[in-house]
């Protein structure tokens, strides 16, 4: 019974010592980059301020609608994952108005972060593509940043 008791209380200080800290939880902005887009006046060029923005990405299954957002400057938007070269995103400045398709090309590239993240992606050799039959209401793209390693600088312009 006393190397039982022992037994106990060594198979309880071996749990209580197992215990890691917070490793599971990625929170501090590890995770994959998203893209940041943001907007210009095609006249002007400056920064422009959209009243409403529509988007929606094709991550190779179909549309998914990001929903909407109104008056911004910038909004960021997540690539695919898969292996796949490219993503396929929609503009919109209405909820059921004509939409830009802009194709971005990448390369991708895979660096292990820790054992709750796994492993995130970067995103490099950025180029962006307008659909030259949807240039409503999208007028026209310029490039930003050409890599993604975090969602500071933007990568992508649109001109309205």
């Amino acid at each position: 019974m006393k190397y039982f008791k022992l037994f106990i209380a060594v198979c309880f200080l071996g749990l209580l010592l197992s215990c890691g800290g917070d490793d599971d939880i990625c929170e501090s902005g590890e995770g994959t980059p998203r893209m940041k887009v943001s907007f210009l006046n095609a006249d002007t060029g400056k920064e422009k301020t959209v009243d409403s923005l529509y988007v929606a990405v094709d991550y190779g299954s179909g549309k998914v609608q990001l929903g909407g957002q109104a008056k911004i400057t910038s909004r960021i938007i997540p690539l695919r994952v898969d292996d796949s070269p490219y993503t396929d995103i929609y503009f919109r400045i209405t909820n059921k108005g004509a939409e830009s398709k802009v194709r971005i090309n990448y390369t991708t590239k895979s660096i292990y972060v820790s054992p709750g993240c796994g492993v995130k992606k970067t995103y490099e050799n950025l180029n962006s593509i307008l659909d030259p039959t949807t240039t409503t209401p999208v007028k026209s793209i310029e490039p930003g940043q050409n890599f993604i390693e975090n969602e500071d600088k933007t990568n992508l312009y649109l001109l309205f």
